[in-house]
């Protein structure tokens, strides 16, 4: 299921509050992604961006507030709304003693998608050669690359792309490009994360900046050109 028409918003937060013990992480954020927009979150490290990716991918549990995607509400509905994410973490989650066609071929079963897939998405990621390969036996880059072939499986409407960059070498990021693109064309709502501010705004349709647990700015990509976001991030974030 995907948000009806009459709400075009595909993600939507209100209020959110994520705690650690005592420590609050997100203090009454709020944030909607439109469908088929791609919002780059900016921020500086600890300002809660990982903790925002977390909890919209149903893996931690907000403390307060409410999160919705795809008309589906967290926590209580965390099965329906996984089964529209796609996501990219800091660290890969592979089996590294499985190749990486039979790492995929297990998330296929997971996510009640086709194997024939299989194929597709990792000549998109350029790993067809290695696809009978041993996963312990790739570099980081190519585990990152394994890692969003998997996260493109099974065509999801929702992607969340935490640091998607991480590992990647000139022609892997090449890749990565192309593909946000390509689902934003598609039609496809991206929430990416990144320390790479000229590559967020030109891949973005929004710009969200967070800091000390809320979205600080939100502005369109388009109006910004290099030195206006440095200049937006530094007052928001420094």
């Amino acid at each position: 299921m995907i948000a009806s028409p009459a709400s075009p918003n595909v993600i939507e937060v209100r209020g959110l509050i994520k705690t650690f013990g005592l420590r609050p992480v997100l203090r009454g954020l709020d944030l909607s992604v439109v469908r088929g927009e791609c919002v780059a979150l900016l921020g500086a490290n600890g300002a809660g961006k990982t903790t925002l990716m977390r909890t919209l991918a149903a893996l931690s549990r907000p403390t307060a507030g409410t999160v919705t995607i795809g008309g589906w509400r967290l926590p209580d509905e965390a099965a329906a709304v996984r089964a529209q994410l796609g996501v990219v973490g800091h660290v890969p989650l592979l089996y590294t003693d499985l190749t990486a066609e039979e790492n995929l071929r297990f998330f296929a079963r997971l996510y009640g998608a086709a194997e024939s897939r299989i194929a597709i998405v990792l000549a998109r990621v350029g790993l067809s050669k290695r696809a009978r390969d041993r996963v312990g036996t790739f570099s980081r880059g190519m585990q990152q690359r394994l890692s969003i072939a998997r996260a493109i499986l099974h065509d999801p409407a929702v992607l969340l792309l935490d640091e998607p960059y991480t590992g990647l070498d000139v022609d892997g990021a090449a890749m990565l490009d192309t593909l946000i693109r390509d689902m934003r064309s598609d039609g496809r709502s991206l929430v990416m994360t990144s320390h790479d501010l000229e590559r967020s705004r030109t891949l973005s349709d929004r710009i969200a900046i967070l800091n000390r647990g809320v979205i600080a700015q939100s502005i369109a990509s388009d109006s910004l050109d290099s030195a206006a976001l440095a200049t937006l991030y530094k007052t928001n974030v420094l």
